[in-house]
């Protein structure tokens, strides 16, 4: 095999792929990229058996074939090239070597054949989706969902299609780490009859998602297929399939609270960067900050023995009977940057019970647990 490829379009796939290479040397095959040849140009593969990305790229076919090589290493090679024409030719026990302008490596290469292949769509639930909307879902809910979490379920991302009168279908997205909440919706036009589904995605497919979303730059609408176990994720020539995880999402709806009566509205500028003056001396591993809640203000305070202490007032339009609890101020920061009003109303109930942020025009609400402090 051999190809000449630009170094922008070469560059620009593999940091697309790049980013599911598997880097535990469990399945040292995991660690490459496959490359092949097609009509027009070249494809890239990369998975971790989870979750696999193909893309497609222009290049010059001067014998087809395909090759594998180290994500890492071609990426820090093809990184340093000044812009240009690359050449990638294979050699005998699948070596790679790649040129461009003066520069020559030779790298070590893997049986292409050995590469897993990406599995068949099984099924097709098929919806389309605009960039902004689904962006938007994605970034309102995925800071909530949990990190390397010993309940497997909590490291995804609740998916759910509803029905809704006329061509329009709901799509919501919920996220939880049991210690907070992220709920967001919208709804999408549909040309067929719709049906309900319930689907959880792994975080890391979610993240691929996003990044894949954020470069868009063609103006194609993103579109899913949404099978039995299996995601499918399509924009252009960039296609992303992952396993569905397995298992039962918790009741969200049982952890939204009601009844909470004390509503507190608050310039959101003010209470973040209270907040992050605060929590400079609040404990590391908690970030617990205490709220007390009074006519007019909330205060915000943190006490560390070994650091000292802090405390801020943050002006309010609340009236009533006040309260004092606690909560992780970095749980805050996370919700109140993804909301795009300049005022954020808090609702509490009493100081065992969670805090309540809602943003209507986007559909959004989140869920802060409280905290000892």
């Amino acid at each position: 095999m051999k190809i000449e490829i630009n170094r922008k379009e070469l560059l620009t796939g593999i940091q697309r792929v790049q980013g599911v290479v598997e880097k535990r040397n469990t399945m040292p095959i995991l660690a490459h990229i496959l490359m092949e040849t097609n009509d027009d140009g070249i494809t890239l593969f990369a998975t971790d058996l989870e979750i696999g990305i193909q893309g497609s790229y222009p290049a010059k076919i001067l014998k087809p074939g395909k090759m594998t090589f180290s994500a890492r290493k071609l990426h820090e090679i093809i990184r340093e090239f000044p812009e240009g024409t690359v050449t990638l030719t294979t050699q005998e026990n699948h070596w790679v070597v790649i040129e461009s302008g003066k520069s020559y490596f030779k790298i070590v290469g893997l049986p292409p054949d050995e590469f897993p292949t990406s599995p068949p769509p099984d099924g097709q639930h098929k919806i389309l989706i605009d960039s902004p909307l689904f962006a938007g879902l994605i970034r309102r809910t995925l800071f909530a969902s949990g990190e390397n979490d010993t309940r497997y379920i909590l490291n995804g991302l609740l998916l759910q299609l509803e029905k809704i009168k006329g061509k329009e279908q709901g799509i919501r997205f919920v996220a939880t780490d049991g210690h907070r909440l992220a709920l967001t919706e919208g709804s999408i036009k549909v040309k067929d009859e719709t049906e309900e589904r319930d689907v959880i995605i792994p975080k890391k497919a979610i993240l691929e998602i996003k990044k894949a979303l954020e470069e868009d730059e063609d103006g194609e609408v993103p579109e899913l297929l949404i099978g039995k176990n299996q995601l499918v994720f399509q924009r252009g020539s960039f296609v992303l399939t992952s396993r569905l995880m397995e298992g039962s999402y918790p009741n969200y709806k049982q952890v939204i609270p009601k009844g909470n009566v004390k509503k507190v509205t608050v310039v959101k500028r003010e209470l973040e960067g209270g907040l992050r003056r605060v929590s400079i001396l609040a404990r590391e591993k908690t970030n617990a900050i205490k709220f007390s809640l009074q006519e007019g203000g909330i205060t915000l305070s943190s006490n560390n023995p070994e650091m000292g202490e802090a405390s801020e007032e943050v002006m309010t339009s609340f009236k009533g009977e006040g309260l004092t609890t606690g909560f992780n101020a970095r749980y805050f920061l996370d919700v109140l940057s993804v909301l795009e009003k300049e005022e954020v109303t808090l609702e509490f109930k009493d100081a065992l019970s969670p805090c309540l942020i809602k943003e209507e025009s986007n559909n959004f609400l989140a869920v802060i647990m409280p905290m000892r402090v």
